[in-house]
């Protein structure tokens, strides 16, 4: 599957995807867990233009294994709009995923997932796309409305988006604010909470999605310490 060059094209991709009956993901105890990150670096011509530079980090980490980290740079192919972000992050997460040595068997996202207008968020094509499992981890939601949960960790208020179920507001670590767990790309709402959960430890960003945060951040601030320093494809390693 291709990326689509156009908002109206996405529109299409996104309708069919929202439809499409992928396979669930079994859910295991000992998983390789994958995150992805992609930050830019704002020009003078406007927040969120097409062309400004970006860096896409992706990490893997599983319970016998050290991790791998990778991180690609970059240009924006779209402008930010608000639920057309595959346009936008989708071709740089892509790219940064398939570099990682061994392949995560489930890949959490800065993104939503069915939380959308058109039910196929981000993370859900991004899974699509690599064929790869996906659950969307942000902030707040999107689109959904729920109440907040209690403050005991994997507490988790219920999501919806027209009265139908698309995620979980997951309280993920004690004393921290909710997160928006979505569901996404082979899965439901209950088995993105199961994930979310496996894959926190101490902070509340689950680890995989911290670290993906962390190295998109240190290669953008390598690469733009240095006046028209160039963005180079590949970043780390």
């Amino acid at each position: 599957m291709e990326w689509p060059r156009s908002f109206e094209e996405l529109e299409r991709v996104q309708l069919a995807l929202a439809s499409a009956e992928p396979e669930p993901f079994p859910l295991g105890k000992k998983l390789v867990f994958g995150g992805c990150w992609v930050c830019f670096t704002r020009h003078r011509a406007g927040p969120g233009v097409a062309g400004e530079p970006g860096w896409a980090a992706a990490t893997s980490l599983g319970v016998a294994t050290p991790g791998d980290e990778v991180v690609v740079g970059g240009a924006a192919p779209a402008a930010y709009r608000p639920e057309y972000l595959a346009l936008r992050e989708g071709p740089l997460l892509a790219r940064a995923l398939r570099a990682l040595p061994a392949r995560p068997e489930v890949v959490l996202v800065n993104a939503s997932g069915r939380d959308h207008s058109r039910r196929a968020g981000l993370a859900l094509h991004l899974g699509a796309v690599l064929d790869i499992p996906t659950v969307g981890i942000t902030r707040r939601p999107l689109r959904a409305l729920g109440d907040e949960p209690s403050d005991r960790r994997g507490a988790a208020a219920a999501l919806r988006v027209d009265g139908e179920l698309v995620g979980f507001m997951v309280r993920t670590r004690e004393g921290a604010r909710a997160l928006a767990v979505h569901a996404a790309w082979r899965t439901d709402p209950e088995v993105a909470v199961e994930i979310a959960l496996l894959a926190s430890a101490r902070s509340r960003t689950p680890e995989p999605l911290r670290r993906a945060r962390r190295m998109a951040r240190l290669a953008r601030a390598w690469c733009t310490a240095i006046p028209d320093n160039e963005i180079p494809a590949n970043v780390w390693p």
